[in-house]
């Protein structure tokens, strides 16, 4: 079958150790079921998985790739939870293309419980858009960021896949939402999506009950500064460094929650799925490749200069 996988690891070139080619068939264990694939999206962990970040050598060649959709064994429509129970990880969990083939292949195999029904109404492109961003986003505002208790909501470096599902879920939700990008071109297209765009570091026109961050370092202070009393501030990732100062002084003066977030459960990817069709929202995708320009798909997502997910439609 055909497949997009990993044969090295160099943190400088992280595409120099991508491969597109034939791989075995998925032979699934007990438990586990063949899904035909569909559609795949990519994420940052595909390309520091090409770095060598969590794949190390042992495991190689990796097929790579956490998130699709496709058609299960009796033929129903699902989206793929990437979360895989792992006794051997220190996690007591892995990401399939971490200890398991990923899905960026025409075949994967997976635990059948980590199936949930796609529905009609999503495409299998959209679909395979949501399981690790989208979610994670989800988990972030909901389980972690308790936003329905909130009336605002600040996403910082709206533009990757995280926070500009943010943006759109916060937006769906009812929520006021401000977000800022760097880039004056991704500001518009904020606005577009129904936030209030601002530049990074420049004062909001209210304090805000929820922050969204994956920036990290160049963006904490703001979003201390933005917090209302009792504000949550969520925290994925550290895309722009991860050494952020923390004013404890306005942490305990203004009752601030900073909250570690990753991924989400199985049970809020259904609901996820559930919201975007109730509101008749849709990932944001900012390009889509057919199998045979997988590299190209990942030269576009190492650019830095996305708007929304980039995903790969294995049937064109």
């Amino acid at each position: 079958m055909r497949a997009a996988y990993a044969v090295a690891s160099d943190p400088t070139d992280p595409r120099s150790a991508l491969r597109v080619g034939d791989r075995p068939d998925p032979e699934p264990p007990e438990g586990w079921v063949t899904v035909e694939v569909r559609a795949a999206s990519l994420n940052q962990h595909d390309l520091w998985s090409l770095r060598g970040v969590g794949l190390p050598a042992d495991r190689l060649p990796m097929i790579l790739g956490c998130d699709a959709a496709g058609v299960d064994p009796d033929g129903n429509e699902v989206v793929i939870y990437p979360v895989v129970e792992d006794k051997a990880d220190p996690r007591g969990l892995s990401l399939l293309s971490e200890r398991h083939p990923g899905t960026l292949a025409e075949r994967v195999a997976v635990p059948r419980e980590n199936l949930v029904r796609k529905p009609a109404g999503l495409s299998f492109v959209d679909a395979a858009c949501l399981p690790t961003a989208w979610l994670t986003a989800y988990h972030m505002l909901t389980t972690r960021g308790r936003v329905a208790d909130a009336s605002s909501v600040l996403v910082q470096g709206a533009g990757g896949g995280v926070a500009t599902a943010a943006v759109v879920l916060a937006v769906a939700m009812g929520k006021r939402v401000y977000a800022t990008s760097r880039d004056a071109g991704k500001r518009a297209k904020i606005a577009e999506l129904g936030a209030t765009a601002v530049e990074p570091g420049l004062r909001l026109p209210e304090r805000v009950d929820v922050v969204i961050e994956s920036v990290g370092a160049p963006t904490f202070e703001h979003s201390m500064k933005c917090c209302a009393p009792g504000a949550r501030i969520v925290v994925c990732g550290a895309t722009g460094g991860h050494l952020a100062t923390v004013d404890l002084r306005r942490v305990f003066a203004m009752r601030l929650d900073i909250l570690g977030s990753t991924m989400g459960t199985g049970a809020e990817l259904t609901a996820l799925l559930d919201l975007l069709v109730e509101k008749n929202v849709r990932p944001v995708v900012d390009s889509t490749y057919g199998f045979s320009a997988v590299a190209d798909a990942f030269a576009r997502l190492e650019s830095g200069d996305i708007f929304g997910k980039v995903a790969v439609d294995l049937l064109h």
